[in-house]
């Protein structure tokens, strides 16, 4: 398998299978009370879908998504795609910005 492409989506669910795991089973074992909740990470970035996914499998997200990780094996994207910076603000309770400490 090429190491900049991800996986087929087959491909694992094949190796969740030879693991032992199905992705309902695997939902329901973790909690999610919608068996199908772990189908989202095979659609769309989802860290921690990922990680429940790989570690069933016995491998790194990164190794199944790596379009989805950067080189050092972090998720290459954010909420709101924003970076933080130091001079950033903060919404208060009453919705008025402040200085963040």
């Amino acid at each position: 398998m090429n190491r900049n492409q991800d996986w087929h989506r087959a491909d694992i669910v094949a190796s969740l299978r030879k693991a032992g795991w199905s992705l309902r089973r695997l939902s329901t074992h973790h909690g999610y009370s919608t068996p199908g909740t772990l189908t989202t990470a095979l659609d769309r970035p989802w860290p921690k879908g990922e990680r429940l996914i790989a570690n069933a499998i016995g491998v790194h997200p990164w190794e199944i998504w790596p379009s989805r990780y950067d080189d050092d094996g972090h998720p290459n994207r954010g909420r709101g795609g924003r970076k933080r910076t130091s001079n950033s603000t903060t919404v208060t309770g009453a919705g008025t910005p402040s200085e963040a400490a």
